[in-house]
């Protein structure tokens, strides 16, 4: 795989963590409602994991013709 297919299944699966982690309590798999520390820490990690592959996708460089 490309660094650009990574950057771009890092940049998904970053931005679905991070709303899964941010909606956890409408959906029923949280702890308690309110937003807790899980729930802060899922969606800074999803975040990350997003910028992560947003950097991976632009720093590949593109082919010459």
């Amino acid at each position: 795989m490309s660094k650009k297919t990574v950057g771009l299944i890092f940049i998904v699966i970053g931005f679905l963590f991070a709303i899964v982690s941010l909606i956890a309590d409408y959906i029923g798999i949280g702890s308690y409602p309110g937003i807790n520390s899980a729930q802060i820490a899922g969606i800074v990690g999803g975040i990350l994991t997003a910028l992560i592959g947003f950097f991976l996708f632009r720093l590949t460089k593109k082919k010459k013709e």
